[in-house]
């Protein structure tokens, strides 16, 4: 397994174990006011975000200016929050009178699971000379 795949490969882990997890505890979420849907479209959201903010910051980590790579962070933040406000409204007008805020809160925690598995890839990428 090359080098690239190898950094991605914890956040395809939590990925898998999120979604497995939010399928079998559906009938738990579904007596629970919370619609595991959301949660299961939040979860592909902040995966392929993640991706995409990786590979930015990756790829910013090879440039000699180190004032790239700041950018490029605080272009993967401006994305990942103008993202999810942006499916938070359509969610809002899409479900009109069965907006689920449980779900919502829900998918704001998988929010933070996904940038915390993205500092800590980047910090252990970061400590390696060639990196």
């Amino acid at each position: 397994m090359n080098q690239q795949h190898k950094a991605v490969l914890p956040l395809v882990i939590i990925f898998i174990f999120l979604s497995g997890f939010f399928i079998s505890a559906s009938l738990f979420f579904s007596a629970t006011g919370v619609d595991f849907r959301v949660l299961l479209a939040a979860n592909c959201l902040f995966f392929i975000i993640s991706l995409v903010s990786f590979g930015m910051q990756k790829k910013a980590m090879k440039d000699k200016n180190p004032n790239v790579f700041i950018r490029s962070v605080m272009k993967g933040m401006l994305l990942k929050m103008g993202i999810c406000v942006a499916a938070v409204m359509g969610y809002v007008l899409i479900s009109g009178k069965y907006f689920n805020k449980p779900a919502v809160y829900f998918s704001l925690l998988l929010y933070i699971v996904y940038l915390v598995a993205e500092v800590a890839i980047m910090m252990k990428l970061n400590k390696r000379k060639n990196a």
